[in-house]
């Protein structure tokens, strides 16, 4: 759910400040970009080139930089965000919260933030039990700002008590449930298959297609976007595994409909995969060889095939497992529209995207699509996009089903 996410993260200065660098880390694993301010007693604990190496970007500190303000500005770089982390929050910054104070860039960006602020406070337990420091937590809580932790457990200083900053793995969660709230498809499932399947003839050749598989996984980090837990079946392709995506990977038809069964229930299934039709009927366990003599002129061996399993009738078919919204995809190289039509009716699914994949459009294995949209007799053509806008006009159209028209 952090997926696209833009997080403004305060780095102020504790020593759980080192905590801050595997937060950036694990936060852009998960599709988030991070910017970073760095507070002075920041900067006692961790460097700003570390934290700018991993969140790739520049580290801000300086109130009065010229440079930075004329760059970015306190107000811009607050309200560019979509949640604001303080992460550690120390006892002093927590105060500096509660009374309002701007005499650094992370107070003052705190106070021209117009987005949701998280905390997670980190000190001594005397601190943290303080009457001042629940004073000011309770006058933060009061102006909405969350919190996560803190925690029991060995403290810095070598005492043992409450006071220790939440593990990375729950301030990730934390942030997570945040985004969660209020998203369009959230408590939602969503299945896509993508990317070819391969049979084996013998241990070194196989039976497959030409799918890169970027359709797909576009559309299951479109879905995942919206909030929809997303399971992605890929078959054997060179694109990177989309963030905020689990991931299965397969390589046979076989495979590809047993995994699809174990994802299941789901509430919208997108079969984007392009399955191979056949399978070999008894593959090779050794390499076969051009002539076994070693002389020319041998006929090529027989291959007998089967026909492989029908995964998109299969998902379509009526039932209690059903996805309450289906969509095929209809490669075709003729008629297009027609024979996406004729598959349509064949296989039971709900919607289906027909594209063109003829040699003269190039749009087989690149980065861009020509598709239309077929919904009983109705018939939506796109014009020429992105894989991408068009995995993010999908997405839409399915939110739309399953939630209603925002």
């Amino acid at each position: 759910m952090i997926l696209g996410k833009r997080i403004l993260l305060i780095v102020t200065g504790g020593i759980a400040a080192y905590k801050s660098l595997d937060l950036v880390r694990r936060l852009r694993e998960g599709g988030a970009s991070v910017r970073a301010i760095l507070t002075k007693g920041g900067a006692e604990f961790i460097t700003p080139l570390s934290l700018a190496a991993i969140s790739g970007e520049k580290v801000y500190g300086d109130l009065f930089s010229l440079t930075e303000e004329s760059e970015m500005g306190h107000i811009r770089l607050s309200r560019q965000a979509d949640l604001v982390v303080v992460a550690p929050a120390t006892a002093d910054f927590i105060a500096k919260m509660a009374m309002g104070l701007a005499d650094d860039l992370a107070s003052t960006a705190l106070l021209a933030t117009d987005k949701d602020v998280l905390i997670a406070p980190a000190m001594n337990e005397k601190m943290w039990q303080h009457p001042a420091t629940r004073r000011n937590m309770a006058a933060l809580e009061g102006r909405g700002v969350l919190s996560v932790g803190p925690g029991a457990g060995d403290l810095a200083c070598g005492e043992e008590g409450w006071g220790r900053m939440a593990e990375v793995s729950e301030i990730i969660e934390a942030i997570g449930a945040y985004f969660r709230t209020g998203a369009p498809l959230a408590g939602r499932r969503a299945l896509v298959t993508s990317g070819p399947t391969i049979e084996a003839i013998d241990p070194v050749r196989f039976i497959s297609n030409r799918s890169s598989g970027k359709q797909g996984h576009a559309i299951a980090q479109a879905l995942a976007r919206l909030g929809a837990e997303t399971t992605l079946i890929a078959g054997p392709v060179s694109v990177p595994d989309p963030a905020g995506v689990d991931v299965v990977h397969i390589e046979t038809a076989a495979e590809l409909l047993s995994a699809c069964e174990e994802a299941l229930p789901v509430e919208v299934a997108v079969c984007a995969a392009a399955v191979s039709d056949w399978r070999v009927k008894n593959p090779a366990t050794r390499k076969i060889k051009k002539s076994a003599a070693g002389k020319k002129g041998d006929k090529p061996p027989v291959i007998a095939l089967e026909e492989n399993p029908d995964i998109l009738a299969r998902l379509s078919a009526p039932g209690n497992m059903r996805p309450a919204l289906v969509i095929g995809f209809a490669a075709e190289t003729e008629d297009c529209v027609e024979n996406a039509k004729a598959k349509l009716a064949a296989k039971g699914c709900d919607w289906i995207v027909a594209n063109d994949v003829s040699a003269a459009t190039g749009i087989l294995g690149g980065d861009d699509n020509i598709v239309h949209l077929i919904i009983g007799s109705d018939v939506e053509s796109w014009p020429k996009m992105s894989k991408q806008a068009v995995a993010e006009q999908l997405a839409t159209r399915i939110r739309d089903r399953l939630t209603g028209p925002p």
